[in-house]
C-alpha cells in the first residue's frame, strides 16, 4: 500500500532493541518535527481552506503523538534529551532541492507534499516493523496503534499534491521519488533511530 520499493532490513530490531532510550527519543523528536512541518504548512499555504483544516488534526495528533512517546520515556526511567539529527530527512530534501519537479510554486508546493508523505510512508513502515518484531509486547502494541495514523497522514499528504498540482505530473514525480529512496535506503537500518 505505501508503495516503498525497498523493504527495512529486519536486522534494524535487533539494533533498535539494543537502545530503546535512543528510539524513543529520536522517535520523540520526529513527531514533534511533523507537527512543526504541519504548521509551516498552514502558514505557507492558508489560501487552501481544506488543507489547512488537514494540517490542524496532523499537527494536533502529532503533538499527541510526541506527548504519548515522552510518556513511555518518563514510564521506563528516560528523559527526553537533545534532538537528533536525521541524515535520511537531509537526503529526502536534497534530492528534491536539485529540482525533479520544478521551481515554479506549485512545483515547490507538489515536493513539500511528496517529501512529508515520504517520510510518513517511512514512518509508518518502520512502526510496522516495531509493532510485528520487538520483543518488548508494550512496545509492539504501541507501534501498532500509531502506525495506522501514519498511514493516514501519508495519503493525506499525496492527496494535497495531486489535488493542487497545476498540470504537474505527480505520479511521475513520486515514482522517481520512491525509486530515490529505495536506492537512498541501502546505507540505513544500521542505526538506532526511526529512520537511520
Amino acid at each position: 500500500m505505501l508503495g516503498l520499493q525497498m523493504a527495512t532490513d529486519p536486522r534494524w530490531v535487533k539494533i533498535v532493541e539494543k537502545n530503546i532510550q535512543e528510539i524513543l527519543i529520536d522517535h520523540a523528536y520526529c513527531e514533534q518535527k511533523a507537527a512543526s512541518n504541519a504548521i509551516s504548512m498552514i502558514v505557507q499555504y492558508p489560501q487552501y481552506s481544506d488543507l489547512v483544516e488537514a494540517m490542524t488534526a496532523i499537527c494536533r495528533e502529532e503533538m499527541e503523538h510526541f506527548d504519548m512517546v515522552h510518556q513511555k520515556l518518563k514510564e521506563r526511567g528516560f528523559e527526553l534529551g537533545f534532538e537528533r539529527k536525521d541524515p535520511y530527512v537531509n537526503d529526502l530534501a536534497l534530492y528534491l532541492k536539485q529540482g525533479k519537479v520544478n521551481s515554479t510554486p506549485h512545483g515547490v508546493f507538489v515536493n513539500k507534499m511528496l517529501f512529508a508523505a515520504m517520510i510518513e510512508a517511512r514512518s509508518c513502515e518502520r512502526f510496522k516493523i516495531l509493532s510485528e518484531e520487538i520483543a518488548d509486547a508494550d512496545l509492539r502494541k504501541f507501534y501498532r496503534d500509531l502506525m495506522e495514523s501514519e498511514a493516514r497522514h501519508y495519503t493525506t499528504f499525496l492527496g494535497f499534491a495531486r489535488k493542487y498540482a497545476n498540470g504537474i505530473d505527480v505520479d511521475a514525480a513520486w515514482k522517481e521519488f520512491l525509486a530515490f529512496e529505495a536506492k537512498l535506503m541501502e546505507s540505513y537500518s544500521q542505526k538506532e533511530t526511526m529512520h537511520g
